[in-house]
This record gives C-alpha cells, sequence and structure tokens, in this order.
C-alpha cells in the first residue's frame, strides 16, 4: 500500500489535477480514499468512474481544484477495449452472469474482419446508444442498477452520443480488440453489447483501458504506488490552470481588470469573445466566466 506521510505545509497546500493510473481491481472511490490518506487531505474528488476492472486513467481533483471538476467531466476519452463475442451477459461486461449466445461459440470464432468491420461501422459518429440496465442512469427516481440488481425489467431511454473513433486493433476471434475514442456519457460496455447483436453472436467486454481524457495520456499518469512520493506527487500534478486548459480556452487579463473579477464584477468584453472562458491572472487561475452581449462575467471564481 502507498505510504502516508504528509505534503502540505501551511504555505504550501497541495492543490491542482493529478493523473493517477488507476490499477484493476479498486473502485474509483477506493482510489480516493487511497489518495486522501497518502496526500492528508479530505478535500479530493474524481472526474468520471471506471468501474472496478476497468484500469488506466484517472484525474483527481485535490484542494480548490474540486471546483473546477464539473468542467473536466465532459471532456473525450479514450479507451482500448476486449470484446468477447458469442455471449451476452446481464451486465454487459464479464462481471455477469450469462444471458445469451451460448453454443454461438462457433459462429463468433469464424467471424471474418470484414463482418465486424461492418458491424462497428454503424457505431461510429452521432449515434443513439440505450445504456447498460446495469447502470447509474437515473429510472424512475432510482439508480438503473439497484432494480437491475433486484430482478425488474430496467427499459432506458437512448442518449445521443459521440464516438469520434472506433477502429479493430486487434483481431483473434471470439476476441476482438477496439481503440475507441467517444464523448463523455458513451458506454464502451454497450458497444460491446452492440457489436455482438449486430453480428448475431452476442458479446460483452471483458478488459477495458481508459487510455487519455482530452489531450492527458495514461502514459505520463502517477503509478497507485507512488502516490507516497511527495516529488513524484508534484512532479505529476496539473495547476489548476493547466488541466482546466483542456477543456476551455485561456483569457488572460492584467491586474487591474483582475481585481474586479476578484470581487464578482463584470467586465466589457469583444462579441468575438462570447462563450466560456479560463481567466488567467498572473500565471494562475482566476476565475471561469461568461462573455455574452459585450459583457464577461465571473461565475465562478478561485481565491
Amino acid at each position: 500500500m502507498p505510504t502516508t506521510r504528509s505534503m502540505t505545509t501551511p504555505d504550501t497546500p497541495l492543490e491542482g489535477v493529478l493523473p493517477v493510473d488507476k490499477p484493476v481491481g479498486p473502485t474509483s472511490h477506493d482510489i480516493v480514499g487511497i489518495a486522501r490518506r497518502a496526500l492528508r487531505t479530505r478535500r479530493i474528488g474524481h472526474t468520471g468512474t471506471l468501474d472496478p476492472f476497468a484500469s488506466g486513467l484517472l484525474m483527481l481533483c485535490i484542494g480548490s481544484a474540486t471546483r473546477i471538476a464539473g468542467y473536466l467531466t465532459g471532456m473525450d476519452k479514450r479507451y482500448t477495449a476486449v470484446v468477447r463475442l458469442g455471449v451476452s451477459t446481464d451486465t454487459d461486461d464479464l462481471t455477469g452472469t450469462v444471458i445469451g449466445g451460448a453454443g454461438m461459440g462457433a459462429e463468433a470464432a469464424a467471424l471474418t474482419p470484414a463482418e465486424v468491420e461492418a458491424a462497428l461501422a454503424r457505431q461510429r459518429g452521432r449515434i443513439e446508444q440505450v445504456p447498460p440496465a446495469y447502470s447509474a442512469k437515473q429510472r424512475d427516481g432510482e439508480r438503473a442498477y439497484v432494480a437491475a440488481r433486484e430482478g425488474r425489467a430496467v427499459a432506458l431511454p437512448p442518449v445521443t452520443v459521440h464516438v469520434h473513433e472506433l477502429a479493430i486493433t486487434r483481431f483473434g476471434p471470439p476476441e476482438v480488440e477496439l481503440d475507441v475514442l467517444c464523448s463523455s456519457g458513451t458506454y464502451i460496455r454497450a458497444i460491446a453489447r452492440d457489436l455482438g447483436a449486430a453480428l448475431g453472436t452476442g458479446g460483452h467486454l471483458t478488459a477495458l483501458r481508459r487510455t487519455a481524457i482530452g489531450a492527458r495520456s495514461v502514459e505520463n499518469a502517477l503509478p497507485l504506488d507512488a502516490i507516497g512520493d511527495e516529488a513524484a506527487v508534484r512532479s505529476a500534478l496539473l495547476t489548476p490552470l493547466e488541466a482546466i486548459g483542456d477543456r476551455l480556452p485561456r483569457l488572460d487579463v492584467t491586474e487591474i481588470d483582475a481585481a474586479e473579477i476578484r470581487h464578482g464584477r463584470a467586465l466589457p468584453a469583444a462579441a468575438a469573445l462570447d462563450g466560456t472562458w479560463a481567466l488567467a491572472a498572473g500565471g494562475r487561475l482566476l476565475a471561469i466566466a461568461e462573455s455574452a452581449d459585450g459583457r464577461i462575467r465571473p461565475v465562478r471564481v478561485f481565491p
């Protein structure tokens, strides 16, 4: 387990966004708990859940950076996924109970790359995707997985998602490895399920690794067993301005304007600036601001 020594002093509080390489096994909440103990702070959250069987990039927001977490959750994500064709499960992954595809092993093993590619083509671009029954989606005021675990029927409406890239990286039926770049909210389990359905064999997800969030790659993430190493943590830590720069355009303001923003006051702005901006002053994140109608107004100010 990671060591747990203090990494903060009254003058140098640890804050920012820490990319961590989550291993298979713990939940995302478990990783937050480990980080809280190792970094000696309760103020930590993450920006996108990974299932226990999945590994890869998890972004931890620490200290005041927890206030930008909501802006980071919507970034595109890239995954390496392994789909097992010929078997369907109730969870659409390897943790579930087999519900279909029994006896389809020979058919799945005989599939050609062209057949799988044709089925994948239906899932590229802007698509309507039905979330898995075992998901955290709300259904009649409760999480869908609660009803599913109790054996009740779950009928979730489709959600619009964008699958930017979906490519075969290894073909060895009945297993197929995929590289997926998709919008936030896309279920890779659903891609595996729908691929199996399109091929008539059934299918489920057997492995998943998140390799990137926005411009950030898992290659630059901190291994979990290094989270007690102060030098390693501070080296991997992104400042709030660096992290939000992957999501919002940056606008540097003068110190005079910064003083107005710190007091919550709006400033004149060119019409071309309409939209949401990360305001910076002195190389630090000053505020998240909305610009419209010739005014730029802070909606979240940082100390």
